[in-house]
């Protein structure tokens, strides 16, 4: 017996399994594998059986609601305090009933008048950006005009070298 809590496998003589063994165990996998295929398809022929039948169908109704686990197997609860999430309105939606909403803007929250208003906000500055009225457009365009000209200079500096290479030669 070695010494000490652990016991190195280190030189130990192996175990190989023989030819023999190796045959049986697969003899044994074919037969399961025969017999799992044979049990599916009377399985098989068994649900086509209760489908034909309408107590059987009724019955799997019945074992379907019963398979329900914990206390929601007991009780049906439903808590009345609970409310389902608001979801988010899109800005197609909200565009569409706009004269609705002016209506009857007393009925929204004042988050929901804000989230709207701040829908519209967004809208306007990107149609006015889209225009170049804004002063980041504005910029913008300053900013494109610059490289366009940069540009424009070095392709015309490149055509001078290129003329200058070709009268040399």
């Amino acid at each position: 017996m070695p010494r000490g809590k652990y016991v190195n496998h280190k030189g130990r003589n192996r175990h190989f399994t023989s030819a023999e063994e190796l045959e049986a165990e697969r003899k044994n996998e074919e037969q399961k594998k025969k017999w799992r295929d044979t049990r599916e398809e009377s399985s098989e022929a068994e649900e086509d059986d209760e489908e034909g039948s309408e107590k059987d169908s009724d019955e799997s109704e019945e074992e379907s609601e019963d398979d329900k686990k914990g206390a929601s197997s007991l009780i049906e609860i439903s808590n009345p305090n609970r409310q389902p999430k608001k979801a988010f309105v899109k800005t197609n939606a909200l565009e569409a009933g706009a004269a609705a909403e002016d209506e009857s803007s007393s009925s929204l929250s004042r988050r929901e008048r804000e989230q709207i208003e701040k829908q519209r906000a967004q809208a306007a500055y990107q149609k006015r950006h889209a225009e170049g009225k804004t002063s980041q457009a504005k910029a913008d365009l300053a900013r494109l005009a610059i490289i366009k000209q940069h540009r424009a200079e070095a392709a015309a500096r490149r055509e001078a070298e290129k003329k200058a290479k070709e009268s040399k030669t």
